[in-house]
């Protein structure tokens, strides 16, 4: 494998920015021209002696903005640890660098429009879970790296990368086309990686979880759900656990993402939104698409599906159960597992149900296992596909046990674990275990709904507490707020990161200047004076009671209508994305 080069310096001068590879004897440098936009391979005697210089930690890519060209650089890194002999790192900060030296050339409303687009990118680059490593292929599991021909292997990083979990693709389109650069840019993922070294029985493991969040039909919780036509679901996140011992490893994959078909939930002010079922596509084809390529990725299905099942989220279950019965693939299998209901009352032990309807199935499909030799002796033959209307919250926690199963029977093959011996008798272990989950739990979770996951404390101690319960209603209001009035933004973001919307410098006008209907200003003006009036007739009473009693409820009255008007019309209310195409948030 062509591996990239691992540490860089940025010079600058007014006409070029070089990027210097600083590994030992490398003479390479990539050169930009601020000018034409040109990228390309030069030496550093080439660089003039003149050029301002810093060190940088790798480079993202590039992207067009109202002013131009930009370039953004990794400024901060942070090693999570070794995977199999690599380093894996954790990208911290950024710096976005423009081309040009002067935006003067821009009206003010371009200004304004550029600030706000930086804002967008460095929305996206701060949200915390951004991985790569620069000898090493991330975006793939060890069996789909064990599959692989001779040509693959002679890839670059870039070239051979599953395009489903490279969140700076877009930022590298400018590469792909030259090769000769290849080894200035590696792949980005986004998700959670974490690596424990741990002890059992005085044997010492290293243990690994990776969840790679896909680019491919991304976004925040209410405005991206379903699938597009392409069958590529909301929310879709493949996690693998990687145990090492004595250069035997073993992994095992589970993935999850919206319920893949055509369905909307759209923020309206309510608390939890009516999911909306479109009645106007043919669901099959994007359902069929999905699933084809899930069955070719990894096998045999099984759906774990743990949404309610009766109110709102009621027609979702029947839906998917009746598409899954239509499709008639023999590959796929349903299962509806109600959540909320079984676990209500805090009766959490109740998912154990859950893991014995499973148990023969997750036998079935086993894991992938490689001994000290390097000979294959398993693959993993299926995966559980799971899902809640979130996939955050409830699937967070079906999957750490789902894995903790798995685990124990790789543990015991390796003969970490003597014959018979639970894994749940080792404390320590356990406890290290249920953290690192939870912690997964909630790296996804605010990626996607902006907080942190709810339920982690009976991830992170196996039981349901009421301090847990009091997190999770303090959760859930900051989700409601965000969800609401600040993730049209987030959206906006990253469609603009990930290429969804591309800026036109040659148009003068974007989405971001549509004005907001006058009910947007005038309906909350007149709330808020209604109910301070109310609250004032009832500190400052009139001569008479009556009088008093007529004010308030006059005031009263008027706050409540008014704040009807505004549930009433709550889409006009709630901050929605501009830039982003319609169809994507039908």
């Amino acid at each position: 494998m062509a591996s990239t080069y691992q540490s860089f310096n940025l010079r600058t001068t007014p006409e070029k920015f070089y990027i210097e590879a600083c590994d030992d004897g490398s003479e390479d440098v990539l050169a930009i021209d601020r000018v034409s936009t040109e990228m390309t391979l030069t030496v550093k005697r080439d660089v003039p002696a003149s050029a301002d210089s810093r060190p940088i930690c790798g480079l993202m890519g590039t992207i067009r903005l109202v002013a131009g060209m930009y370039v953004v650089v990794i400024t901060k890194k942070k090693k999570v640890g070794d995977l199999l002999g690599h380093a894996v790192w954790k990208a911290l900060d950024f710096d976005i660098i423009s081309y040009k030296k002067t935006i003067l050339h821009l009206t003010d409303n371009q200004m304004q429009d550029n600030k706000t687009f930086l804002s967008m990118i460095n929305n996206v680059l701060h949200t915390d879970g951004f991985y790569f490593a620069t000898d090493y292929d991330l975006t793939h599991t060890l069996q789909r790296l064990a599959n692989t021909s001779p040509e693959f292997q002679e890839m670059s990083l870039l070239e051979r990368a599953d395009q489903r979990f490279v969140w700076n693709g877009h930022l590298l389109r400018e590469f792909i086309a030259q090769p000769e650069l290849h080894r200035f840019v590696f792949p980005v993922v986004h998700g959670f990686i974490t690596m424990k070294s741990s002890c059992i029985n005085g044997k010492v493991f290293e243990w690994t979880i990776i969840s790679r969040r896909s680019c491919f039909r991304a976004g925040v919780r209410y405005y991206v759900r379903g699938i597009d036509s392409e069958g590529h679901p909301a929310n879709y996140v493949e996690t693998e656990q990687i145990v090492q011992f004595n250069s035997a490893k073993a992994s095992f994959v589970q993935t999850r993402g919206s319920i893949p078909f055509y369905w909307s939930q759209r923020p309206n002010l309510k608390y939890k939104p009516k999911p909306q079922i479109n009645k106007t596509v043919n669901h099959l084809d994007g359902f069929q698409r999905h699933f084809d390529s899930q069955i070719i990725l990894y096998g045999r299905q099984v759906i774990l599906n743990l949404i309610n099942q009766k109110g709102s989220e009621k027609p979702l279950e029947l839906a998917f159960d009746k598409m899954v019965t239509n499709l008639g693939n023999g590959m796929i299998k349903y299962i509806a597992f109600d959540f909320h209901k079984e676990c209500s009352r805090m009766r959490w032990h109740r998912l154990q149900i859950l893991l014995d309807m499973v148990a023969e199935m997750q036998d079935e499909f086993g894991y992938f296992l490689v001994d000290a030799d390097g000979k294959v002796l398993l693959n993993q033959e299926g995966v559980f596909r799971s899902n809640c209307m979130d996939c955050l919250d409830r699937t967070n926690v079906i999957q750490s046990m789902l894995a903790q199963r798995s685990l124990q029977s790789q543990l015991r093959r390796m003969g970490v674990l003597h014959t018979g011996q639970q894994i749940e008798e080792q404390t320590d272990f356990v406890k290290m275990y249920k953290n690192a989950w939870a912690d997964n739990a909630d790296a996804c979770a605010k990626q996607y709904a902006g907080t942190g996951a709810l339920k982690t404390d009976f991830t992170r101690t196996g039981k349901r507490t009421q301090w847990g319960l009091l997190m999770d209603g303090w959760n859930s209001m900051i989700r409601y707020y965000k969800n609401n009035f600040s993730d049209g933004f987030r959206q906006d973001s990253i469609d603009l990161f990930l290429g969804n919307y591309a800026v036109d410098e040659a148009v003068w006008t974007t989405p971001l200047r549509d004005p907001k209907d006058w009910k947007f200003l005038t309906l909350p003006i007149v709330m808020v004076v209604a109910f301070s009036m109310c609250i004032i007739c009832l500190l400052m009473a009139g001569d008479t009671w009556t009088e008093t009693l007529a004010y308030v409820l006059f005031w009263g009255s008027a706050s409540v209508v008014t704040g009807g008007l505004i549930l009433f019309n709550g889409l006009d209310f709630v901050d929605a994305p501009r830039l982003v195409q319609k169809e994507k948030l039908d």
